[in-house]
C-alpha cells in the first residue's frame, strides 16, 4: 500500500484537528510499515495505538461540536460508530490469527480521507465560530480548547 501524505486539502481550518488528523495519518503510515517488515507485534501494537489515539479523536471532536450546537451531531456520531464497529470487527480477527492488515490499511485510507473532506468538513464552519476563528487564521482563541486537550489526550 502506498504511504498516505497529509495535503491541503485535508485542512479543516481547526488547526487542533488537523494537527490530530495528521496523527492518524502518521500512524497509519506506521502501520504501512510494521506490516510490510513482517513484524507482526509491532503491527499489532501500532494497530492498537491507532484505534485508541482515533477514538479519542471521535470524542474530542464529538464535544466541540456538541459546543458549537453542530445540527448534524447525531449523525457525525453515528458514522463514528458503525466506523468504531467496523474496526472492532478487523480486531477481532487480528485477535484470531488473522493477517487484517492490508485490508484494513485499504479501508482506513479511503474512509480517513473521505471522512475528512466530507463529514468533517461540514462541521469545521460551526466550530470555528464557536472557537472564535477567523475563517483564515486557523489559530484558536480562549482556554476552552486548553481543558478539552488535556481532558482527552493527557
Amino acid at each position: 500500500m502506498a504511504y498516505l501524505h497529509w495535503s491541503s486539502d485535508l485542512d479543516t481550518g481547526i488547526e487542533v484537528i488537523d494537527k490530530q488528523h495528521q496523527r492518524i495519518i502518521d500512524y497509519l503510515n506506521e502501520l504501512n510499515s510494521a506490516n510490510e517488515s513482517g513484524d507482526r507485534e509491532a503491527t499489532n501494537r501500532v494497530l492498537k495505538e491507532l484505534v485508541d489515539y482515533t477514538l479519542t479523536h471521535f470524542a474530542f471532536e464529538e464535544e466541540l461540536q456538541e459546543r458549537a450546537a453542530y445540527p448534524f451531531l447525531k449523525a457525525h456520531k453515528r458514522v463514528h460508530e458503525i466506523f468504531t464497529k467496523r474496526v472492532a470487527e478487523f480486531q477481532r480477527r487480528a485477535a484470531a490469527g488473522e493477517n487484517v492488515t492490508p485490508e484494513l490499511l485499504s479501508m482506513l485510507k479511503i474512509w480517513l480521507v473521505n471522512h475528512i473532506k466530507g463529514d468533517d468538513a461540514d462541521y469545521a464552519e460551526s466550530v470555528k465560530i464557536m472557537l472564535g476563528i477567523e475563517a483564515n487564521q486557523g489559530k484558536v482563541a480562549g482556554g476552552w480548547l486548553g481543558i478539552a486537550l488535556k481532558k482527552f489526550f493527557g
